[in-house]
């Protein structure tokens, strides 16, 4: 892996640093260290003439850090970028990444999420020096699958879920067999379904396993092969066993989530979010359709509660 540094310190002993590990020819994951809460993978294909970028990144500075490491790869500008999911960590670098010419390929539920949140992220971690960031919105969106032809290469973009959010954008490429899943799979690293859906999460895992995938790009933590679809999947399927056996015993999700502890999961990242999934678990288990809005605001607050503390992000 060819490590990326600018020097920056994005938190206490937690340097702003990445690294490029190319997955098949001309196919490169940009993973962040350490990988949590706001500290995304991104992925580049690179062509002869032309460079695509998969997701951006939070901040001023880590954007400047993948526009680098692009820069390291190709002298082509990155022009198109497709972007997985709404949240500020794929998104805010956009216009950094891309520039004002570019264009943004997401689901069309992203586009309108994404206009909705705005820059709301940053309020909830206050500490990390966000910088000049903006919100470039995209502008070419999709329903259920998209194409992408880039050179010799094919890229399909798929629409699943609800799964982290309602408007989830994988990205496939079926000549390499490899998948870049967005937050929909991360290695390592505690789901997140508090604006998408457990059981979503559960069938597009389903979706993603009849693809065959050989290399897995998780929207955060480190790369990994197909055993990552067993690791989500099994853990969802625990929180389920935990939503009914709470509702079962007429506790809150916060009482539950306190019962349980974490399990094998203990050393995944940002455990903290066992809250936010069960109270998606507690409404599908009481009939409310996937993806319905939760208060995703007073859930996090109740996050805070449980962990003891505001989650870390180190972006």
């Amino acid at each position: 892996m060819t490590e990326v540094s600018t020097g920056r310190l994005a938190a206490p002993d937690a340097p702003l640093r990445a690294g490029l590990e190319e997955v098949a020819d001309g196919v490169f994951a940009y993973v962040q260290r350490v990988g949590g809460w706001c500290v995304n993978n991104a992925g580049l294909l690179v062509e002869p003439d032309r460079v695509t970028v998969v997701d951006t990144v939070a901040t001023e500075a880590r954007a400047y850090a993948l526009r680098a490491a692009v820069a390291q790869l190709t002298a082509a500008e990155p022009k198109l970028l497709v972007n997985t999911h709404f949240h500020g960590d794929h998104t805010f670098g956009n216009a950094i990444v891309g520039g004002p010419g570019a264009t943004v390929v997401a689901h069309e539920r992203a586009r309108t999420e994404m206009a909705a949140a705005g820059l709301g992220l940053t309020g909830l971690f206050p500490a990390v020096e966000w910088g000049g960031i903006d919100v470039m919105l995209p502008n070419v969106t999709y329903t259920d699958r998209l194409t992408l032809h880039l050179g010799d290469r094919t890229a399909e973009l798929l629409h699943l879920g609800p799964a982290h959010t309602t408007g989830d954008t994988v990205v496939w490429l079926p000549g390499e067999r490899v998948l870049f899943a967005g937050d929909v799979l991360m290695r390592g690293c505690t789901p997140f379904t508090l604006m998408g859906s457990v059981a979503g999460s559960l069938a597009a895992i389903e979706q993603l396993r009849a693809l065959g995938p050989r290399v897995v790009v998780g929207g955060h933590g480190p790369v990994s092969g197909p055993e990552v679809l067993d690791e989500t999947a099994g853990y969802l399927r625990w929180v389920q066993r935990l939503a009914d056996g709470g509702r079962a015993a007429g506790l809150s999700p916060l009482e539950t989530a306190r019962e349980a502890g974490f399990a094998e999961y203990g050393d995944w990242l940002d455990r903290e979010r066992l809250l936010g999934n069960l109270h998606r678990a507690y409404a599908e288990a009481a009939g409310g359709p996937l993806g319905e809005p939760l208060d995703a605001v007073a859930v996090f607050r109740e996050m805070v509660e449980f962990h003891g503390r505001p989650p870390e992000c180190f972006a």
